[in-house]
């Protein structure tokens, strides 16, 4: 699907990824082209899928979430229904903030938040007792040394 976009494509898709509060104008004026095609392109690219949403990132702490952790979870049994059983709980919990499937020992990731310490340790005591949990690992987060959206339009996908 990649080769189906031009360098346009690409400008327009990276200038939105770093900054998606920025006008039509002057998106067409940072791409090269005047308003009204640089409008379609972009609809062009919501309506084939390439962009998926436009988000807001607040300030987790200012907002009253101190605490930011990843859980591991690793489940007593993998099948259909019961992966599908723990992915319906974690998509209706505000406190996780993305959930991740992965190879190997551990089944999910979770980027969570909690007010405090206290909200923490009763998330995790949810995460715990709910079915098919055999084991949960955590991570308090230190500090932020990156984070970046997904797609590094620097570099090239390999593979």
């Amino acid at each position: 699907m990649r080769g189906r976009l031009d360098s346009i494509d690409l400008a327009i898709l990276r200038e939105l990824q770093n900054d998606a509060s920025i006008t039509n104008v002057e998106l067409a004026r940072r791409v090269g082209l005047s308003a009204p095609p640089c409008l379609r392109r972009v609809r062009a690219l919501e309506e084939a899928g390439y962009i998926r949403g436009y988000r807001t990132l607040l300030d987790p702490q200012m907002l009253g979430y101190e605490v930011v952790f990843f859980a591991m979870v690793q489940l007593a049994t993998q099948g259909k229904a019961e992966l599908s059983g723990f992915q319906a709980r974690v998509k209706g919990w505000p406190a996780v903030r993305e959930c991740w499937t992965l190879s190997g020992d551990v089944d999910f990731i979770l980027k969570c938040v909690a007010p405090n310490l206290a909200g923490f340790q009763a998330l995790v005591g949810e995460l715990t007792a709910l079915p098919n949990v055999r084991n949960v690992r955590t991570a308090l987060t230190l500090d932020v040394v990156k984070d970046e959206a997904l797609v590094p339009f620097e570099a090239p996908p390999t593979g």
